[in-house]
């Protein structure tokens, strides 16, 4: 608990005392049967010494339930008029209910019981009028704060409960972040091991083209250059995804070929043959894309129509491929409600697909849209930065 409510709770209990101090005075300072002047000092003493006690009651809940209900009982049998109500004694036990151990709390009660029973056994002004009256009271005061107790436990128990499961979500978004850097390791071997097969066949002819043909000679060793360059940057890419620590035991890259932009229309014509009633549209002059976007924007479009098809309902989708001169932009659009019975999922596709967005250095938008429906929107760059650094 911090400074600011140690310092609310300390100025609510001070004023808790001093309400209970004013009613324990009250016959004293408004009772006209009452001579105040020759009322006896020891009657405000019991007075204060009922009510002081509260000040320090959720520190010592037990001990304030004990002082101030043996000044009550002091003062109920003392000849002293009675208050309207034992205050400090109800608020005693009622933090005893609520504050103290549970078996403290027990036995706050039992001895609360015996108090009442004797006093009221003893006083000879007590009635049947008066038993009733004090035990519903003080019995009140108990359930009360046990009430109290228990809806503070449970409370508890949901925040720990919630405190937990949030660890959870974190711990399984870690782990999806770290098998999807797994997956896009591997793909990314694929890659480079594309790349660097193609500069060796193409390095071993050399020395033959360069005696028969020598313009082509030219044109190979110019491809070696650019396959190279990529090679490069996938590799820089390659570091990045593995510079944390995925661990040694992952299972061997497949060795068929990733899927590419080229493919999506599969991807569309699958979704339709799920239900879901999705088109393709693309803008722009198509051509070859990096491996590592060409990869990713299969992939994004990938997931989105997965979860079109889960969460949408009966719904219409369009797919956006946007050939633009510096970036690939891709943006998967449904209208659906929501499916009445939607098929259940993991929950961390979206965590995927933002790690391997900012793979390739790009940016990602998803969420709900106006209205119905759900936006997926990424611009995936052709041309990295790290081209430049990696052959710079």
């Amino acid at each position: 608990m911090n400074r600011q409510a140690l310092r609310r709770d300390r100025l609510v209990d001070v004023g808790i005392a001093v309400v209970a101090l004013v009613l324990l005075l009250q016959p004293a300072l408004r009772n006209p049967d009452c001579d105040c002047r020759s009322y006896p000092w020891w009657g405000y003493l019991l007075a204060v010494g009922s009510a002081l006690p509260l000040v320090w009651r959720r520190r010592l809940p037990f001990l304030t339930s004990g002082v101030t209900g043996a000044f009550s009982v002091a003062t109920g049998l003392s000849t002293l008029p009675d208050p309207p109500v034992q205050a400090a004694g109800l608020v005693g036990l009622y933090t005893a209910a609520a504050y103290a151990a549970r078996p403290l709390a027990l036995a706050a009660a039992g001895i609360a019981t015996a108090a009442l029973a004797v006093a009221l056994a003893v006083d000879a002004r007590a009635d049947a009028q008066d038993v009733v009256v004090n035990v519903l009271l003080f019995a009140s005061a108990w359930l009360l704060g046990d009430s109290t107790r228990g809806r503070r436990e449970r409370a508890a128990r949901l925040e720990e409960r919630a405190a937990q499961l949030e660890r959870t979500r974190a711990a399984e978004a870690a782990a999806a972040v770290v098998a999807e850097r797994n997956r896009i390791a591997r793909e990314l071997h694929d890659v480079v091991a594309h790349h660097v097969s193609l500069m060796v066949v193409q390095a071993e002819a050399g020395p033959v083209v360069v005696e028969r043909d020598p313009a082509r000679a030219v044109a190979a060793f110019d491809s070696i250059s650019a396959t190279g360059k990529a090679a490069l940057v996938e590799m820089r890419r390659l570091l990045g995804v593995l510079r944390s620590d995925v661990g040694p035991d992952a299972p061997a890259a497949p060795l068929a070929p990733q899927p590419g932009a080229d493919r999506i229309d599969e991807l569309v014509a699958g979704a339709r043959a799920a239900g879901l009633d999705a088109r393709l549209e693309v803008a722009g002059d198509v051509r070859p894309l990096p491996p590592a976007v060409d990869v990713s924007a299969y992939r994004l479009v990938q997931e989105s129509l997965t979860n079109a098809v889960r969460h949408a309902g009966p719904a219409r989708a369009v797919v956006r491929l946007a050939y633009e001169p510096e970036c690939l932009a891709v943006e998967i659009l449904d209208d659906g409600p929501g499916a009445d019975s939607p098929t259940p999922g993991s929950g961390l596709g979206l965590v995927a697909m933002r790690e391997r967005v900012a793979v390739v250095g790009g940016s990602l938008h998803a969420g709900p849209r106006d209205g119905d429906g759900w936006a997926v929107r990424a611009r995936l760059p052709l041309q990295p930065a790290g081209l430049a650094e990696a052959y710079s």
